[in-house]
């Protein structure tokens, strides 16, 4: 899912935000994947993107919204995402990666976590409330019972529409299915937001650099 957000960064602001952020994340990140957290998260303002090998959703909806992001120059602005929203999904070996671009001396830092490299279902990431608002989406889906073409305000087999203060249309285009099954999932988005994520073999790290090899693709 690309983290393409550039501007100039200084070091001091760098060293300020991330390192306290780095800390808190993996300090979060531990009690998830020891279980020992469940509570509303969300990621947001900034594109990042997202690779699993299979993601398996029960109860899917998807509908259309509009996401707050910013500029090259650090200025707000509004991106069109179609939410995907499961009422749980189970998904294996799955990569998140964001980019800080442009550091004085540094250039770009990718921040990346992977978790759920396992065939053991019990030992991979589990969510359950799910909400991932996505800008592009690769990847083989195969969609049970699925029906095109509801209101988003009435597709009752995911879990609902966000609300919060959501910019999306009630009344707009959306399709839900029983459950969906996706493989090779490769996807740009701009918030994830989950009621609880347990991320099994958790690894986040940090790396010189961005692009292909660096990012999770």
């Amino acid at each position: 899912m690309e983290s393409q957000v550039r501007g100039g960064t200084r070091w001091k602001r760098f060293a300020v935000v991330m390192v306290p952020s780095v800390a808190a994340t993996a300090c979060i990140g531990v009690a998830l994947a020891q279980g020992a957290l469940a509570a509303s998260f969300s990621v947001s303002g900034q594109s990042f993107k997202v690779t699993a090998q299979t993601l398996h959703g029960e109860g899917f909806s998807q509908y259309g919204a509009i996401d707050q992001g910013y500029t090259m120059s650090g200025g707000k602005a509004l991106h069109p995402v179609a939410v995907s929203a499961f009422k749980s999904a189970r998904i294996q070996k799955m990569c998140q990666s964001v980019v800080t671009p442009d550091i004085p001396i540094l250039g770009d830092v990718t921040l990346r976590l992977e978790a759920g490299d396992s065939s053991d279902q019990d030992k991979q990431v589990h969510a359950d409330n799910l909400y991932i608002d996505v800008e592009d989406l690769q990847a083989d889906a195969t969609f049970h019972n699925i029906d095109i073409g509801v209101a988003a305000k009435d597709a009752s087999k995911g879990p609902g529409m966000k609300g919060n203060g959501e910019q999306a249309n009630p009344f707009g285009f959306a399709q839900q299915a029983d459950s969906a099954d996706l493989s090779n999932v490769k996807q740009t988005a701009w918030a994830t937001t989950a009621g609880t994520f347990k991320l099994s073999g958790l690894h986040m790290s940090l790396h010189k650099g961005s692009g292909a090899g660096i990012e999770c693709y």
